[in-house]
């Protein structure tokens, strides 16, 4: 997929890796949605990326919400090419907790629901808008999802995360097979410890020690790397069903 000219939907986009990834790809000469929630700041920052920006708001987990704001993605350009899928979010839990009652299904169900329902939602609505589409150098589409090394080192407390996010590196090879019949791609980043808005509230000696436990370079990772990595994976033609780590070869202890 040319990055140039070609219309791009980012979930999260007004904020952290979303963020990164809508500044790479108009800087690149792409159209990008951003899909965000109402009360995030998605239309201030479609004002600051400029005419081929713009803003719609979207609930993942909401087929009519995020449907429409594909649409008007699909209303860019040539329609919708590329779909980057960054929202989602995590909610601490443990199986058991301290007095020994169960852990909540209600706290496991909204991480499932908002993780990996909402990837799935991104699959199957981003793809019914790009199959529509004539091929443009034999594909239709791509879309990406974002799982986490979670899902393969998943730490106490992160039951519901590491299931939600496993589950979308599941899905990934599944999806690229299923979606080839229409010319569409789907990849997976699984970010490790990012320097988001979320990591960007701790203290600097707790930023500190966790850039440290990064293996080398010994430091978090920033939301560029992400972006750098998106686009080219929206670019690469061969690159199909896989979800590649971008960790710094961090394999997360159980704590």
């Amino acid at each position: 997929m040319k990055l140039e000219g070609s219309t791009t939907a980012i979930t999260g986009g007004a904020s952290g890796l979303g963020l990164a990834t809508a500044r790479r790809l108009v800087k690149a000469g792409g159209h990008v949605t951003i899909v965000d929630l109402p009360s995030s700041d998605g239309a201030d920052i479609a004002d600051e990326l400029g005419e081929r920006a713009q803003f719609m708001p979207g609930d993942v987990t909401d087929e009519a919400s995020f449907g429409a704001a594909l649409d008007a993605a699909d209303a860019q350009a040539d329609g919708l090419r590329g779909l980057v899928h960054c929202a989602g979010s995590g909610r601490p839990m443990r199986i058991l907790n301290k007095d020994g009652s169960p852990g909540s299904v209600e706290d496991f169900e909204f991480v499932i629901r908002l993780n990996l329902v909402g990837s799935f939602n991104a699959l199957r609505l981003g793809a019914a808008r790009m199959a529509r589409h004539d091929a443009v150098d034999g594909e239709k589409g791509v879309i990406l999802m974002t799982a986490s090394v979670a899902a393969f080192e998943g730490q106490i407390g992160q039951i519901n995360y590491s299931a939600s996010k496993g589950g979308v590196v599941g899905m990934t090879i599944v999806a690229a097979r299923d979606l080839a019949s229409q010319a569409i791609r789907v990849n997976t980043i699984a970010p490790g410890i990012m320097d988001t808005p979320l990591l960007a509230a701790l203290p600097e000696n707790v930023r500190e020690t966790l850039g440290q436990s990064v293996p080398n370079p010994h430091r978090l990772g920033n939301t560029d790397e992400f972006a750098m990595l998106a686009a080219q994976m929206l670019e690469n033609g061969y690159l199909n069903g896989e979800t590649v780590r971008l960790d710094g070869a961090i394999r997360m202890a159980p704590r």
